[in-house]
């Protein structure tokens, strides 16, 4: 018969909270623990439970993210990342951010966040860590690396990744932080700058659904959430979601050619169209701004290629 034993966890007060049913929340639960993130203090928790639930991990009990107690990292304050950062700022969540250009970062250090010189610095001062960097490789190295999110991670922490990445490495990730006793979950969006500046994103999640909903409220200021099923979910979403927008942005353009080359005005012939089966969010962001030569880009072309390369669905 399994015996119960006595397990004693030292963890950060913004850390593991235990629960009448011996299991731990991922997220703090309360503004008494919100201690600054470079005088935080240990104390002792006292769990009872059984050989087997240890082993199992089994954590019932998540709590939803709540400003002023929930320690954010952000890593990645690009195009994108920038904006939707700002907005959990606005919200009244805390923030450790990192970039590689750190004066891409300024304009959230401005607003209150705190820098950090690594990912791993980030994690270490953060209850969930965002990521949205280039490529798969640099989501590799900025989670996985020496220097990397799980490097500096506590138990009972969760990573977000929000690049446009592949399905498998997101898989890899969520296995890695499960045997770290954390979570992780892909959260690729759609939209745009345009999108991330109005805070209203498509945000596409693969991974636990219960920790998906806890990070509901960290979510909700950049845009709307589709749980999709487990770890790789979200990615493979965004994958059909490149194919789907990239065929729309071509024939929104060849139109556009055709039409001028045909001695049609432009804007009428996109009016004209607009509102019959022709009508799409690509021509609804991006028309207006391509008649005024406006190419500032929303999206990199070069990020979305890798996208292409691993769009074959694996076999069933």
């Amino acid at each position: 018969p399994l015996q119960t034993m006595s397990t004693q966890l030292c963890v950060s007060s913004l850390g593991i909270r235990p629960s009448t049913q011996n299991t731990a929340s991922y997220l703090p639960t309360s503004k008494k623990h919100s201690v600054p993130p470079r005088s935080r203090q240990l104390r002792t928790v006292s769990l009872t439970a059984t050989k087997a639930s240890v082993e199992q991990a089994d954590m019932a009990e998540i709590m939803k993210a709540r400003p002023g107690v929930t320690r954010v990292g952000w890593i990645g304050t690009g195009v994108m990342g920038s904006s939707m950062c700002g907005h959990l700022l606005a919200t009244g969540f805390s923030a450790t951010v990192f970039n590689r250009t750190m004066s891409k970062a300024q304009m959230l250090i401005d607003k209150g966040a705190v820098a950090a010189m690594t990912p791993k610095e980030v994690a270490e001062n953060s209850d969930v860590v965002f990521t949205i960097v280039g490529f798969p490789a640099d989501v590799r190295e900025t989670i996985l690396g020496e220097d990397g999110v799980l490097a500096g991670l506590k138990p009972g922490g969760i990573i977000v990744d929000m690049t446009t990445s592949d399905p498998s490495l997101a898989r890899e990730i969520a296995a890695l932080a499960e045997e770290k006793g954390c979570k992780a979950v892909d959260a690729p969006v759609s939209g745009g700058d345009i999108g991330a500046r109005n805070g209203k994103l498509s945000i596409m999640c693969g991974g636990d659904a219960a920790v998906v909903a806890a990070l509901g409220p960290l979510f909700a200021p950049m845009g709307q959430v589709t749980h999709l099923g487990g770890a790789g979910a979200g990615q493979s979403c965004k994958i059909a979601n490149q194919v789907t927008i990239a065929t729309t942005m071509v024939g929104l353009v060849e139109g556009m050619l055709y039409a001028h080359k045909a001695g049609l005005d432009v804007e009428q012939y996109l009016r004209a169209i607009s509102g019959g089966a022709a009508g799409s969010k690509s021509l609804d962001l991006y028309s207006a701004r391509i008649l005024k030569g406006d190419m500032a880009p929303g999206f990199m072309v070069k990020v979305s290629a890798p996208s292409r390369r691993t769009s074959t669905p694996p076999a069933s």
